[in-house]
């Protein structure tokens, strides 16, 4: 019998949050690039939620349909990745009102960041104020984010995203190695001791 130190670590669970809702949005690209990247691991297992699939919860209500619909989603992940646009130097309003429908679905699970914006700071400001509403949670944010400032500008003639994918990719590189090192502490730290007990 396998000794616990030469056990396989099961992956990692990570739900992938498409925030963008508006007509014309750039997030499909965005989301599409980068779940190409976290899919190759064999640490972690993605879920896709695309906030434009589905019609906000409109109350923390258990009988609330759509978030009777998502809360078994966020509540079996172990971590988060937001794709987010930068509006108007913060969050896009229907991820506000999704990210506040919910409440221990986030706790004590890491969350990290991928924005973009049509400014040279784009995205950054969005993360910002990503950081200090997961920390009303009790989430953990990750320090590294994948951001594309000037976003029209990370696409090639073709139409390709992105169209220099080096830099891209050892940031997201980074960021999931980050996210899925808190997840797993997490995960271990919560197996001895419920968060909040």
């Amino acid at each position: 019998m396998d000794s616990p130190v030469n056990s396989p670590v099961p992956p990692v669970k990570v739900v992938v949050v498409v925030a963008s809702v508006r007509a014309g949005r750039l997030a499909p690209d965005v989301a599409g690039w980068f779940t190409s990247v976290a899919g190759v691991r064999d640490d972690l297992v993605l879920d896709v939620v695309d906030v434009a699939d589905h019609e906000l919860p409109g109350s923390l209500d258990a009988s609330d349909p759509v978030a009777a619909a998502l809360r078994p989603r966020l509540s079996a992940a172990e971590a988060f990745v937001l794709i987010a646009p930068e509006y108007n130097r913060s969050v896009p309003g229907p991820l506000k009102t999704l990210i506040d429908s919910f409440q221990a679905e986030w706790e004590a699970k890491p969350v990290g960041f991928v924005s973009y914006g049509l400014s040279l700071a784009g995205g950054v400001r969005a993360v910002e104020h990503l950081r200090q509403i997961f920390a009303e949670f009790h989430a953990v944010g990750m320090k590294d984010a994948v951001l594309f400032p000037r976003i029209l500008e990370h696409y090639d003639a073709q139409g390709r995203f992105p169209a220099e994918p080096e830099g891209a990719e050892a940031a997201a590189k980074l960021l999931l190695d980050q996210l899925l090192w808190w997840a797993r502490a997490l995960r271990d730290a919560k197996s001895v001791r419920p968060y909040g007990s």
